[in-house]
């Protein structure tokens, strides 16, 4: 029987723990070093051959780590309870309300009608509504929601030609092939421009907090994130729609039409559609200007957790009923919530947590230390780079859980602020752009069938050269301007 890569990776994890465990000399860097470096080619394994769900694999830590005495259990749960883990909970909780009331498909399609219906100009309408909603709901949802309408707008557009019996004009494939890449290029994009916008973000919030006690504030993350992601999208267009796939369609007839309806369907703006806007609206008001907030109350009073909770709280508590006690938000709506991300977030944080206890990331940052030849520009285009070509491979989710504690090391070793490193590393992580198995909205686009494995590769090494280019450049001048 021939094994899949499933099957071996979920072998080859435990056997690569045993082998570590008994191999390497107890002395290896500190006395539990081992053991933690064994737990962790044992988590990665899983990750990338995906033999367990990755929130299965997140637990190990809190598992192994009391048995193996590298900490005992309450220090080994306590990340799991790790505030960045409460700031993306509530966050969820905010996104599950703007997707129960299609919020969030009202504001996309009002913007496509905005943005004009020729090919290309359908085509910034759904690149533009996609990157703004992926900036509060997961990359995921976002291209699911957009998919079909999208679908809708390309069978318009083929109708006239396949009741003719014309075959399909080269305008009319590249505007189906660009208008699917847009897509989930600009879901993993939009993500960067905040903190909750995407997993990575939020674990390396979690890194920044547990390794330094520093929080950097939403409205500052924005203020680097929001430049990253709107460059990246603007060339993301630019490439799709100018060099690689132009497709030169004047207004498609019929797809006016299509927007109407689809607002017909969605009707007139709901109560709870109101509601979940106002709640929506606070959250973020506070998250942008809670540093002016805090200064006025002269306390910490306010934070990205206990914001992000509220607003998520709110959405259970505000009724849309009250005289039959309905509310935004039931318990019964949570089952959408994605419990393994957060579990997952936990499981990095601990693990992180282990190397540091056990002065693994020390060791790291000595011996990059005495590499003192590399130019500070020259080490983060390497890094960059390195991120960029891996997360190709792996969850961006896994290779941020791994690789940020080790450019803090590096920062430290060179007396580098940490955050100059790990934060573009950190948006690296998102720019997995060449195969459908890179990130999910990339499955999720090829699905449909308008698009084919070396277009997908040909557009995405571009735009991953230029995401490179444009983080590398923000980074070097702007990030260390911000003071974050």
């Amino acid at each position: 029987m021939k094994l899949t890569g499933k099957q071996i990776g979920f072998f080859i994890g435990p056997l690569l723990f045993v082998i570590i465990l008994v191999t390497v000399p107890n002395d290896f860097i500190s006395p539990d070093a081992y053991k933690v470096l064994a737990v962790g080619v044992w988590m990665i394994t899983w990750w990338i051959s995906e033999a367990a769900p990755v929130a299965i694999s997140a637990l190990l830590p809190l598992i192994l780590f009391p048995a193996l005495g590298v900490m005992n259990i309450s220090a080994s749960t306590a990340p799991y309870a790790n505030p960045s883990v409460f700031l993306f909970m509530g966050g969820f909780m905010i996104a599950l309300a703007l997707e129960k009331y299609r919020l969030h498909e009202r504001f996309a399609i009002n913007l496509i009608r905005l943005t004009g219906t020729s090919g290309n100009g359908i085509i910034l309408g759904f690149t533009l509504s996609t990157g703004i909603i992926s900036m509060w709901i997961s990359n995921t949802a976002t291209a699911l929601m957009m998919l079909p309408i999208a679908t809708s707008v390309i069978t318009l557009l083929r109708k006239p030609s396949s009741e003719a019996g014309a075959h399909i004009s080269k305008g009319e494939h590249y505007f189906a092939l660009g208008l699917m890449l847009s897509i989930g290029y600009a879901a993993s994009i939009g993500g960067m421009a905040t903190k909750i916008g995407t997993p990575p973000n939020v674990v390396f919030d979690g890194f920044v907090k547990q390794f330094y006690q520093h929080d950097i504030t939403f409205g500052k993350w924005m203020m680097i994130g929001l430049p990253v992601a709107a460059l990246i999208t603007a060339s993301t267009y630019l490439l799709i729609t100018r060099i690689l796939f132009p497709n030169r369609l004047p207004k498609i007839e019929g797809s006016d039409g299509l927007i109407r309806t689809r607002l017909a369907e969605l009707g007139n703006i709901k109560k709870e559609e109101k509601l979940v806007l106002v709640v929506f609206s606070i959250t973020s008001f506070l998250w942008i200007f809670q540093g002016l907030l805090n200064t006025f109350a002269d306390s910490d009073v306010f934070n990205d957790t206990n914001i992000a909770m509220f607003g998520g709280l709110l959405m259970f508590t505000v009724p849309t009923k009250l005289s039959e006690n309905k509310f935004l938000l039931t318990w019964e709506d949570t089952k959408r919530l994605p419990w393994g991300i957060l579990i997952l977030f936990g499981g990095g944080i601990c693990l992180a947590k282990g190397m540091e206890v056990t002065e693994i990331i020390k060791s790291i940052g000595d011996y990059i230390s005495m590499q003192r030849h590399l130019p500070f520009w020259a080490l983060l285009i390497i890094l960059i780079t390195i991120t960029v070509v891996l997360t190709e491979f792996m969850s961006n989710v896994a290779l941020v859980t791994i690789f940020v504690p080790v450019v803090f090391a590096i920062a430290e070793g060179l007396n580098i602020n940490p955050i100059l490193l790990a934060l573009p590393v950190t948006f690296a992580a998102s720019c997995a752009f060449m195969f459908p198995i890179s990130t999910p909205p990339n499955a999720i686009v090829f699905a449909s069938g308008h698009i084919k494995m070396k277009d997908m590769m040909r557009a995405g090494m571009l735009l991953n050269v230029a995401s490179i280019i444009i983080i590398w450049l923000l980074a070097v001048f702007l990030l260390e301007d911000l003071n974050l």
